[in-house]
Formats: structure tokens, sequence, C-alpha cells
């Protein structure tokens, strides 16, 4: 099984170049509608994962601005470039076992093509930071109870249904009051505290709600640093 197994990977390999110059980006950008919630295109903005911007050439786990490599990636030795990228997208925990990438790979070799061609493109050093992530924000809606899912979008001036006011906490249930005077009711399970203290995060002291949700009843309130959340907080039925 281990030979079948590298045989795959070889021909995965081997085939890539030819893949890669059928590939259509259009498609491609399309595709990465799927990757644009864990992977920025703009240079060391990181999220769940790495930035992509410069991948070509460089290799796996060295990014210095991202902090949460596997131990397995950072140890392999891999340089990303066609070939390996393909192998990559076709089935990461193959290639490197004990990787912390939750994704269980792309087995149409057209998609891998497109996707790789768009890449290709769109990492290059010196092109301007593709907006995929952007455009999926737009998507995105709090009107009328918060419908659709939220994004990575810039928090530094939210929205008054985005801007938090108040948090209480009452048994299972937290209340966030938000700058429009609307209060909404989350499941205890259902509400995400989180920090973020990049350059897209609010401001010191006034932490913003954003959907994660598409039914509505759940939501993530992200602030600044860590010490704001339970000063944020109040225990009050």
């Amino acid at each position: 099984m281990k030979g079948l197994t590298q045989l795959v990977l070889f021909v995965s390999f081997a085939v890539t170049p030819a893949l890669a110059q059928s590939g259509d980006p259009q498609r491609g950008q399309q595709d990465f509608r799927a990757c644009a919630p864990c992977h920025s295109l703009e240079p060391d903005r990181n999220m769940t994962g790495p930035s992509l911007a410069n991948l070509w050439a460089r290799k796996a786990g060295s990014l210095p601005s991202f902090e949460r490599y596997s131990d397995a990636l950072k140890s392999s030795g891999i340089i990303w470039d066609d070939r390996s990228l393909n192998a990559w997208l076709t089935n990461p925990q193959e290639m490197v076992p004990g990787n912390d990438m939750p994704f269980e790979g792309i087995k149409e070799p057209s998609v891998r093509a497109d996707l790789l061609a768009f890449l290709k493109e769109a990492t290059k050093p010196g092109t301007p930071a593709q907006t995929a992530q952007n455009r999926m924000n737009g998507m995105g809606d709090m009107k009328g109870g918060m419908m659709g899912g939220g994004g990575d979008r810039n928090l530094k001036n939210p929205t008054p249904n985005e801007q938090v006011k108040a948090i209480t906490y009452c048994h299972d249930t937290y209340r966030v009051t938000t700058a429009d005077g609307k209060t909404r009711a989350f499941w205890e399970r259902n509400l995400r505290l989180k920090t973020d203290s990049s350059k897209d995060g609010p401001q010191s002291g006034a932490p913003a709600l954003v959907p994660a949700g598409m039914m509505g009843d759940r939501a993530d309130v992200i602030f600044a640093a860590p010490e704001e959340i339970s000063k944020m907080i109040e225990a009050r039925c």
C-alpha cells in the first residue's frame, strides 16, 4: 500500500506542469472562495492559516509572521512549487502526516489545475493583493437579525449594528446591545468571544459583533485585547 501511495504522488508530481498550464485562473479565483476564510493573499496578513502571498519558492512552515505551523510541516523540507502544491492540494495528510491543515484535499485534477493557475498569478511578489476575502465579506448582511457570514473584514470603524455597547450574561444566555439600540440574545455556546490585534481588528474598548452563521443564531464578539473581555461582560438577569 505504501508503494502504491508513493506511485500516486509521483504521478501527481509528474503531471502537475501540464495541469497548471491547462488551468483556468478565472475558475480558480472562484474556487479560491473556499480558501479565503482561512488564507489571505496579502503579505503577512495571517488568518487561521498563513498568508499565501509570495508562496512560490517559499519553504513550507517558514513564514516568520505566522506562529502556528505544525512541527510536521516545519520539518518537512518542502519547497512550494507547482509539483509540491499539487500534491498538497491532492492530500495534505498523505504528503505531510501529522500536519494541522483541516482539509481533506481536492480530488478533481481540473479543479486543482484551475486553483493553481489562479494562485500562481495572485501570489507573485508585487502583485496587488486580491480581494477575494473582501468580496465574500460584502455578501454578509446583519440586517433583519444577522443573516449571513461575516468574514475577516476591517473592524476599525464598525457600523452601528456591529458596534458593541454592552454585554450581559444570565443563566445560559448572552445579550449583546449594539450602537443601533438593538439587543440580541444568544445561547452561550453560540456566541464566541475572540480577539484581533491586527491592523484590521477593532479599536481598544470598541468590540464588534460579527455574524457567524446563516440562521442569525450565532455570532462572534471581537475585542482588541483579551483583558477587555471580562471588563465588558456584566452578569445580570
